[in-house]
Formats: structure tokens, sequence, C-alpha cells
């Protein structure tokens, strides 16, 4: 199980977010090109980076300062946010960014997706953004009618190799993610998934690979100190 640390930009910021509301943001730094290099450095095999104002807004916004990031460091790189036109995924690639995450693009434009995977495949994400069981879109801040588990099954059946699963009333809270949906998904699935949202003590990280996700992405819990990436990366 990979563990991914990771950056959320909002305004040339690294933040995070409480349950996704853009009005319970804290400021951790406001360089996050150290910040990247400071989780390379720590031993981090991957990172993942998220445009808020991107997927806010519904384009790219900080793709100077993604560039950068990819620029400054060795480790591969997933971005999401905002991504929501097959240029925006084009450029992602050609900076150096290794794989795209989709969210209300998935959700919404289904040609688009189709067009993504036909031409980048296991190189596109889709993020699974849920609250009550249900896809969040827009940046959390609309709940779709679509079951989160019906959408998993739809993005497989369409050629998606890798999803990343979040609760949103876990992200940020500090207090496990949502284990039992994780299982649900996987039962219910053949293609791989990464966990997100609420994680914050090794215990939860063990059962996590008990599930056997591939990969846990670790944000609020790095910046507070409550995990430290030193003592996790080989979990």
């Amino acid at each position: 199980m990979i563990i991914i640390p990771a950056i959320d930009l909002r305004n040339g910021k690294c933040v995070r977010l409480t349950q996704g509301q853009f009005d319970q943001e804290i400021i951790y730094e406001d360089q996050p090109i150290e910040v990247a290099k400071q989780w390379e450095a720590q031993g981090a095999k991957f990172l993942h980076l998220v445009d808020l104002d991107g997927a806010l807004i519904g384009r790219s916004q900080n793709s100077d300062i993604i560039e950068k990031i990819v620029s400054s460091i060795t480790i591969p790189v997933q971005v999401g946010g905002g991504i929501r036109k097959i240029e925006t995924v084009a450029k992602m690639f050609q900076v150096g960014v290794n794989r795209v995450i989709l969210g209300t693009s998935a959700l919404k434009k289904k040609d688009f997706l189709k067009e993504v995977l036909e031409k980048y495949e296991e190189k596109i994400l889709v993020s699974i953004d849920a609250k009550n069981g249900y896809v969040a879109w827009k940046g959390w801040t609309e709940v779709s009618n679509v079951k989160a588990l019906e959408f998993a099954k739809e993005l497989e059946d369409l050629g998606v190799k890798n999803i990343i699963y979040t609760d949103i009333a876990k992200d940020g809270m500090l207090l496990g993610p949502n284990f039992k949906e994780i299982k649900i998904l996987k039962d219910n699935l053949s293609i791989d998934i990464i966990a997100s949202g609420g994680i914050s003590t090794k215990e939860h990280l063990i059962k996590l690979k008990e599930l056997d996700v591939e990969g846990a992405i670790i944000g609020k819990a790095l910046y507070t100190g409550d995990l430290k990436l030193e003592e996790i990366k080989e979990v």
C-alpha cells in the first residue's frame, strides 16, 4: 500500500479544509514547493496535488505552481481539481504530471471521460467524493443523486482502472476513513482503490492495508503532526 501525502492548493498556498468546507480553511504553508520537497525528503514515493480553486471554479487555477512542484521533485505526482477539458489533461502530462484525477467531469461528461481514457488509459484516475453515500461534485459544494457504488461500477465498465474514494464527512476530522464503504467498494469492484479522508493513525493505515487498497492519501494528520511520514512510509 502506497502512502501518499497530499498538498491542497488555494490561492497559491498549502491549505486544508474540514469536511470540504471552503469557509473552514486552515493555511499550513505559503510555500507549497518546499512542502513537496519536504515530503520527498521524508520518503514519500508519490505526491497528491489538488487545485482547490480549480475544483470550485471549474478550470485549473494553480497550474504554474503545479508545474514548479513537479519540476522540483523526482517522485511521481498525481493532480486533480478543475480538470474538465482534454487540453488541460494534455498540459498536465506535458509538464510532467504522472496521473491526472478527474472528478466533476467524470460524473457529468461521459464522452469526455471516454476520450481521455482512450488516450491516456491507466494514467487517468477518478475521484469519488461521497456524502451520505451519494457523489458530490463542483468542489464538494453540491451533492448529486448518484450513489457512490453505482458510479464506481459505471466507471469500471468504462475502463477506469483506479479510483480515489473520499467520505467528505470524514475529511479533515482525523477520526478515520469510512472503512465500511471502502469494504463495500472492494467487495463489488475489481479496480484499484485509493482511500482518502480522516486517516490519522497507524492503526487506520493497517486496517486499510488489510482491506487491500492500493494507497492511502494523508493530508491534515501530516500537517498537525498526528502522523509522521518517516514512521509510516513502510506500512
